[in-house]
């Protein structure tokens, strides 16, 4: 399998080379979800799914890389957005990060998304709006983007990388940060 997952990788492994992982095992298999059918990040592929009806290790690996193929297609490269932007394209920023993060640091013209803004999103927006979710680096705003594809919202990408790509590709006056 591509990027040296096996059944013998550790599930932090497997979500940090394919970020929209969880959301596929959840979808396909319903594990990971919820603390019932969850996964250890320190747990094997293997055992997870063994202990979810001894699933065949080579198949799950296949649906997570079509899935990651998939989700591919969702996002947009900073350098790309940039260019997008220059040249005055209708394209929205929403910026899924905590309040506090969008304070310290933001691209220019990004919107936090709130909940009166997620509620002007999926009722009032035109359907085909282009807009990109931007995360801090680049896994939430995956799961993001397909939320609003899942509804209905073709031109909805994520931000490869995050505002931390985009600090260090496009705009190095924004800070880079880490959480702890």
């Amino acid at each position: 399998m591509s990027q040296n997952i096996t059944g013998n990788s550790l599930m932090q492994e497997v979500l940090h080379i394919y970020p929209g992982s969880q959301r596929t095992l959840f979808r396909k298999y319903h594990i990971g979800g919820c603390s019932s059918c969850g996964f250890s990040p320190d747990e094997t592929l293997a055992n997870v799914c063994n202990r979810n009806g001894d699933l065949p290790v080579d198949d799950v690996l296949k649906i997570i890389q079509q899935s990651h193929d998939e989700d591919k297609q969702i996002l947009i490269e900073p350098i790309d957005l940039q260019e997008h932007l220059t040249n005055n394209e209708d394209i929205k920023l929403v910026d899924i990060r905590s309040r506090e993060e969008f304070e310290a640091v933001h691209i220019d013209g990004a919107k936090l998304l709130t909940q009166p803004l997620m509620q002007e999103i999926l009722g009032k927006w035109d359907n085909n709006q282009r807009f990109v979710m931007i995360d801090h680096v680049g896994k939430k705003a995956l799961d993001a983007a397909a939320y609003y594809l899942g509804h209905g919202m073709p031109n909805a990408h994520a931000l490869r990388g995050g505002i931390d790509a985009w600090s260090v590709e496009v705009d190095s006056s924004i800070r880079r940060y880490t959480l702890s």
